[in-house]
């Protein structure tokens, strides 16, 4: 029988497998702290009595990621991960130092079935979900490898969060947890495509996380051309799924648009965009693409970038520009998985 992975089980799981065993319910709090503290095994709890470690070692174990390969940009020292899981799939998550601390962008999936046309991530389908444990192990594994501590999370690398509901709720909870890492939701972002069903049930979460939305076109044609779910999902029911979203919780949402060059980048996609989005609470994140190579997608200019953002101040929507970070190590979304994965299949 296969051993169950401690790393990823909430308080509460952990407390039932310790009344399993007869032990005082304190014990829970105990295990819970050392698998968060990133143990490799069992063994290691050494406040906990000799025979609870065999007990726990017979049905459980600690599965940790291990690394595949590190990639540093001294440009801007953004750090990008290849992390292997224990059934050998591969993943990715990125660190972004900034002034005001260490960011990690984190993968929930490995792949994407969203086919999005600018991202390499979804170029391979979607392999499976990642359990909260592996989404978690992310964290650990990169403070330990670059021996800082992480103090913003945004759940944007490879995968869909709002398709791995489950998991990824669990993971929001066990990070801001103050016996684990302890990250306040305000320093957790998370980015869907659009599961209009999904931004209903994730306004009822009450959570004071940062919720983004890809929208990259203003109109569901160009929308449709770009990302399949707009096919499924029209930028009205979108729409107003964020009306809802933001009166639910009175917080603001931030739409993030990709620029490609001739494709949506023009003057009169910024006048569309502004009308879609003046008046909501709401912040625009203009992307400079990356560029991948199985897509013909062009970086648009600086000068219309600029054009861009300038025009969407003018209908009084606050606009940033994201700046680019780890161009010189593909942190683009699934660029070092599907990099690594195109070497070994060679």
């Amino acid at each position: 029988m296969e051993k169950i992975n401690l790393m990823g089980m909430n308080l509460e799981e952990i407390n039932k497998i310790v009344l399993k065993y007869g032990e005082p319910k304190y014990r829970a709090k105990q295990i819970f702290q050392w698998v968060y503290k990133g143990i490799e095994n069992i063994d290691e709890m050494i406040n906990l009595p000799k025979i609870l470690r065999e007990n726990l070692k017979k049905e459980y174990t600690i599965y940790r990621l291990k690394l595949v390969q590190k990639h540093f940009d001294a440009k801007d020292k953004t750090i990008k991960f290849l992390f292997a899981l224990k059934d050998n799939n591969v993943i990715e998550c990125v660190i972004m130092r900034y002034n005001y601390g260490n960011t990690i962008c984190i993968s929930t999936q490995v792949g994407c079935r969203m086919g999005c046309s600018f991202c390499a991530s979804t170029k391979d389908g979607m392999i499976r979900n990642l359990s909260a444990g592996e989404m978690f192990d992310q964290i650990l594994k990169s403070q330990e490898l670059i021996g800082e501590k992480i103090s913003n999370i945004v759940l944007m690398g490879s995968g869909e969060p709002l398709d791995n509901y489950f998991q990824v709720m669990k993971f929001i909870h066990l990070v801001n947890h103050p016996q684990t890492v302890n990250i306040g939701q305000r320093h957790i972002t998370l980015s869907t495509c659009g599961l209009v069903p999904k931004i209903y049930k994730f306004a009822e979460e009450n959570l004071q996380i940062n919720l983004s939305i890809s929208l990259h076109a203003a109109n569901d044609l160009k929308r449709r051309e770009i990302m399949p779910i707009a096919k499924k999902y029209s930028i009205s029911e979108l729409m107003t799924a964020c009306q809802y979203y933001i009166k639910k919780t009175n917080r603001r949402i931030t739409f993030e648009y990709a620029l490609i060059k001739n494709k949506n980048d023009q003057l009169e996609d910024a006048i569309e965009l502004g009308k879609l989005l003046k008046g909501k609470l709401c912040h625009i994140n203009l992307i400079p693409i990356n560029p991948i190579k199985e897509k013909n997608h062009k970086k648009t200019s600086e000068k219309n970038i600029q054009v861009f953002k300038e025009k969407l101040e003018s209908f009084g929507i606050p606009t940033t520009i994201r700046k680019e970070m780890g161009s010189n190590i593909n942190a683009a979304c699934g660029q070092l998985r599907k990099g690594y994965l195109d070497t070994i299949k060679k």
